[in-house]
């Protein structure tokens, strides 16, 4: 199990490898660069299924917790483990003429994404958030969407991203610095097992406050995503696919453990809570008036994420299982649209007519929408139907707004959507050039990703209740706080180490005393 930690150290090794080898033999810094993605694959599927029942933690560098790194591997990180490379092979950019930095960065992203969903203390997780954001920052600068003046578009939209990144890293770091402040420690183990005593006040509450609104500048949360339609609109499909479909669900998975961990508190379910419907019905309200298909995909995203937020913010297991439901049919439908989307550039009304012209590709949209939009049996239809259900069970008022805006949003996402349907369908003009042949060829590689979705969507829904269970057994292991504690410090006396850590807190503030007089 050790050798999970290759799956971070290898591909960053390759970010600075690539482009000295690139001076020697660009196809051989390719090639290395693809070789690492694989062996990452391997060696996660080498230990696959280990932590069904019982997480794993290991400490490196020879320093037990709660000192030194920690690493914490249960479902939840294994499958986003999983996800990274094979998605960033998905996506990879196969065009020749592409600079070997843009290889480079992806080796970066795929490094800091892994080291992310593995890391067990605050300052780790802090230390990789700001590598993926500093990939993400420069994918967007070297990318762009053909056709277009992309080159000053990508620019700008890097450096609007940056400017806000910057910010939410910031109120990041803010956040952290008081829970140390607060507690004396980072390793999240040693966090939960003192927070109900050091963290369940208001200076607690601001804590998870400022890192909410930091990670959710990558996690698109209202009110810090306003990048979002920008970045997507100007870069290329693929990037936007893979930003829409991992990234944000990364740092959903931060907060998260976060929240579990370490804030379990009402007030801070309801501040995501709060956030949530603001994002689904403000993104939904602005795809429904988008002309543009790469805007209405990046706005439905807003209000996508949203979603996942509300359903997070249900208290207990029952709110983890809904939101890792629409989080991962999100993690797979919104990059196949944005694949399809790719051929599809420019005004919504050119589409005229093209279910004529390529009636499968316009078949397969329409069943992604349709498990977007949650029509049943599609999975989407269940993971909307968790959130309902289980909002509606809810006493809290904010609970019922909630359920209102999620019901308003369905029913706006639907309007806009049967639109679309209806442009990609209606009857072209006779009088009129073919609208499909001002469109930019699909390429193989993008169906290709898109077909593979709808077989799975299908695939789901004839194995709904295996399904179930799995994200059941994910939901239990991930919202049991004393699990995780039990596993990180397996070896040592809680009893112990938490009147250890009174103590030292105890000398620290006489020393503070002291120091003041």
């Amino acid at each position: 199990m050790d050798n999970i930690i290759l799956v971070v150290i290898l591909p960053l090794l390759a970010a600075f490898l690539m482009p000295v080898m690139a001076r020697t033999s660009e196809v051989l810094a390719r090639v290395t660069g693809l070789s690492v993605l694989f062996v990452s694959i391997v060696i996660i599927l080498s230990v696959w299924g280990t932590v069904d029942k019982q997480a794993v933690s290991f400490a490196i560098g020879g320093y037990r917790p709660p000192l030194g790194i920690v690493f914490y591997i249960d479902q939840l990180s294994l499958l986003f483990a999983l996800a990274i490379p094979v998605m960033v092979l998905l996506f990879w950019p196969w065009n020749k003429v592409t600079h070997i930095r843009e290889y480079s960065l992806l080796m970066l992203l795929t490094a800091s994404a892994s080291g992310l969903v593995l890391s067990g203390d605050l300052f780790n997780i802090y230390v990789f958030y700001e590598l993926l954001a500093v990939a993400s920052y420069g994918l967007v600068a070297v990318q762009g969407r053909s056709g277009q003046k992309s080159e000053g578009a990508a620019l700008a939209a890097s450096l609007r991203y940056l400017i806000l990144g910057t910010v939410g890293s910031v109120m990041m770091l803010i956040g952290i610095a008081i829970i140390y402040t607060q507690v004396g420690t980072l390793n999240l183990a040693h966090l939960s097992l003192l927070a109900p005593e050091k963290l369940n006040n208001v200076a607690g509450l601001s804590a998870f406050a400022l890192i909410l609104i930091g990670v959710g500048v990558k996690a698109e949360l209202f009110p810090v995503n306003s990048w979002v339609p920008e970045v997507y609109g100007a870069v290329s499909t693929r990037l936007s696919a893979l930003m829409a479909g991992l990234l944000s669900k990364l740092a959903v998975i931060v907060i998260i453990r976060l929240l579990v961990l370490l804030f379990p508190q009402p007030e801070a379910l309801q501040l995501m809570a709060i956030l949530g419907m603001l994002g689904v019905i403000t993104g939904e309200l602005v795809a429904w008036r988008s002309k543009d298909m790469i805007r209405m995909l990046s706005f439905s995203s807003i209000g996508q994420l949203g979603l996942v937020f509300v359903a997070f913010s249900i208290p207990g297991d029952i709110g983890l299982m809904a939101g890792f439901a629409v989080a991962l049919h999100h993690l797979l439908v919104k990059p196949a649209l944005f694949m399809l989307a790719g051929g599809w550039s420019g005004p919504l009304k050119n589409l005229s007519g093209v279910a004529k012209q390529s009636p499968y590709i316009a078949a397969l949209f329409v069943l992604l929408i349709m498990s977007l939009l949650g029509v049943p049996p599609l999975p989407g239809f269940w993971a909307k139907l968790l959130i309902v259900m289980n909002l509606a069970s809810q006493s809290a008022p904010v609970y019922s707004f909630a359920l209102a805006f999620v019901l308003i949003a369905t029913v706006i996402e639907a309007a806009y959507l049967y639109r679309v349907v209806m442009i990609l369908y209606k009857q072209p003009q006779p009088d009129r050039e073919p609208q499909q042949s001002r469109q930019k060829n699909h390429k193989f590689a993008d169906l290709s990703i898109a077909s593979a979705v709808a077989v799975i969507l299908v695939v789901v829904v004839l194995q709904i209740q295996p399904m179930e269970k799995k994200l059941t057994s994910m939901a239990q292991q991930t919202g049991d706080r004393q699990h995780y504690i039990n596993t990180v410090f397996s070896k040592l006396n809680l009893t112990d180490l938490k009147s250890q850590s009174q103590e030292r807190q105890h000398l620290v503030e006489e020393k503070e005393v002291q120091g003041s007089k």
